[in-house]
């Protein structure tokens, strides 16, 4: 037997994922979707077309929707499915997903919330509830009228905010925001996100807005959705997005350079063969490589750059998911994408930027330039940031270590397009 769920974008139906008797995965845009000039396909990786796409052409997208790593685990878990079947976990938490799509059973069709019946903001007990839960029930997966879904193996729940307090999103109504808690294994990871999101924004890096909050003692981050805009009467409207994964066809299980997944070369590549201004995004992508490098975020791969689809046409989406991994010692401090074949800092030279110049197709004049602008913005930048974080609840010790670690890198950052490598870390 054939299961089906409609794919829906902005309330019109887009096509069909199915799974058949054998559990593969098949996606068919619907034949009014295909005819129609206007409408956009899915995915770079899936273009218009009346025949079907089988389970290896469609499945780095679909399953490019799903949590990853341990949140999918401990998600299928709390829902009673199997973590290998995307399927299932689309067909429960597929009604809210990253960009404009909502997956629903046939028959059901996309509803439309009432702006007269807002959701409950929760109380402190409630965002404690929320925090404590998320650990064992990712995306609060299983919880009545909530079908939720975001990439990523970090833990979060997508909600809204109602007079600037968070709240669980009605069924089928758009979230606005994204909650996140800290991660317990590592010390101040909300002050760590806020810090290099913030700074990214500071130093003129297109970024996603971020708010550390403080509730009981307990952290956590709230990120604003860029994929969704809020019109003159207040309706939430969802904007198309992918990742450079699903526009590649990569499956997220091999979303790392090292297996197999995007590299810096391809993802410039897709850029100047999708996107509307070129050589905008292109320099955009430069300076966010630059700046991950700088900040210490080793784990950029393939999921954490995105292509977001608005009436500007597809362009690189804001930054997102930047931390200082390595600020923690157990986390790899290998780039997830290497630089000029360089994996650390600490490796790199002009040479391995001339590489990467040429990976990206740019010159080595410009990559230094930029490299340079950058550093130092950061290094002007690093402290002014921190201190403007601290409040109570949060670590102002650890925010200074940040603004520290950065100014550091960003000195050695510099010093790398200059000689054989960057100078020996303080």
């Amino acid at each position: 037997m054939t299961r089906t769920l409609d794919v829906w974008w902005d309330r019109r139906l887009v096509g069909q994922l199915t799974q058949n008797e054998h559990g593969e995965l098949g996606f068919a845009y619907a034949p009014e979707w295909v005819s129609d000039d206007k409408a956009h396909p899915l995915s770079a990786s899936l273009p218009k077309r009346a025949e079907p796409f089988k389970r290896r052409e469609c499945r780095p997208f679909f399953g490019g929707l799903l949590p990853e790593e341990g949140q999918r685990d401990a998600a299928a878990q709390a829902l009673g499915v199997s973590r290998s079947n995307d399927f299932a976990l689309l067909d429960r938490l597929g009604g809210d997903v990253a960009g404009a799509l909502q997956l629903l059973p046939p028959g059901e069709t996309p509803s439309v919330p009432l702006l007269d019946q807002p959701s409950a903001p929760l109380d402190d007990a409630g965002l404690i509830r929320v925090l404590d839960a998320l650990p064992l029930r990712p995306l609060l997966a299983g919880e009545d009228g909530l079908r939720l879904s975001l990439a990523g193996a970090q833990s979060k729940v997508p909600v809204v905010l109602v007079d600037g307090k968070v709240a669980l999103p009605a069924p089928g109504q758009p979230t606005t925001h994204i909650l996140k808690p800290p991660i317990t294994r590592f010390k101040a990871t909300t002050e760590n996100e806020a810090f290099v999101m913030r700074l990214a924004a500071a130093i003129g890096l297109d970024v996603a807005s971020v708010e550390p909050r403080v509730v009981r003692n307990r952290t956590f981050l709230l990120v604003q959705r860029y994929d969704r805009a809020i019109d003159g009467d207040g309706h939430v409207h969802r904007i198309h997005q992918e990742d450079f994964c699903q526009a590649l066809g990569v499956p997220p299980e091999t979303k790392y350079a090292s297996e197999g997944g995007p590299v810096f070369k391809d993802c410039f590549a897709l850029l100047r063969r999708i996107a509307a201004r070129p050589a905008v995004d292109v320099l955009k992508l430069l300076d966010a490589a630059i700046f991950n490098v700088i900040a210490g975020n080793a784990d950029a791969h393939g999921k954490n750059f995105s292509i977001l689809y608005d009436d500007d046409g597809p362009r690189l989406a804001p930054l997102y998911d930047l931390l200082a991994t390595v600020a923690y010692p157990d986390l790899s401090s290998k780039f997830a994408m290497r630089i000029g074949a360089r994996a650390k800092l600490s490796e790199l030279n002009d040479t391995g930027w001339a590489t990467f110049a040429t990976d990206a197709g740019l010159g080595l004049p410009l990559v230094r330039r930029r490299v340079a602008d950058i550093s130092e913005r950061a290094i002007l930048q690093a402290n002014v940031v921190a201190a403007d974080l601290v409040r109570p609840g949060l670590d102002e010790k650890a925010l200074l270590q940040f603004a520290e670690m950065v100014v550091d890198r960003a000195e050695r950052c510099a010093h790398s397009t200059r000689g054989n490598g960057p100078p020996t870390s303080r």
